[in-house]
């Protein structure tokens, strides 16, 4: 069985907590951070195979972090997490795809943990990690 891996950067800790847990659970081995330099640092260390970016951070604001991803030519598969409104949103998956990245999905906040294990699941997770129904 492969192992998946789940770059996750957001500036709130229990956010990138949660993430975490539910990347796991789903088989991801997964890296998180809170800050641009940290996450330029892993993107270069780990090449994940999906990412979940924060649009919304302070000191650097997501579409910057697009842009990095650009220059860097990132091939992961990029999640959008965000609590914007569904315009800005949009306009970011735009932009993404307009510098060549691979949008997979938005996941907005508050996270419903159920879309985000499917998501996960979905773009490489293993299935077999799945909680099974109560």
């Amino acid at each position: 069985m492969r192992s998946a891996s789940l770059l996750v950067i957001d500036d709130e800790p229990a956010i990138g907590a949660l993430i975490r847990r539910v990347g796991v659970a789903c088989g991801y081995k997964v890296a998180t951070v809170s800050d641009a330099e940290a996450f330029k640092q892993q993107l270069r260390d780990s090449k994940p195979g999906v990412i979940c970016l924060d649009l919304a951070m302070p000191g650097v604001d997501g579409v910057e972090l697009l842009r990095v991803l650009a220059t860097e030519r990132c091939d992961a598969q990029l999640l959008i997490i965000s609590g914007y409104d569904a315009r800005m949103v949009e306009t970011a998956v735009r932009l993404g795809e307009a510098l060549g990245l691979s949008i997979a999905g938005v996941v907005p906040k508050p996270i419903r943990i159920a879309r985000l294990r499917e998501t996960l699941f979905r773009l490489g997770g293993e299935s077999q990690a799945a909680p099974a129904a109560a």
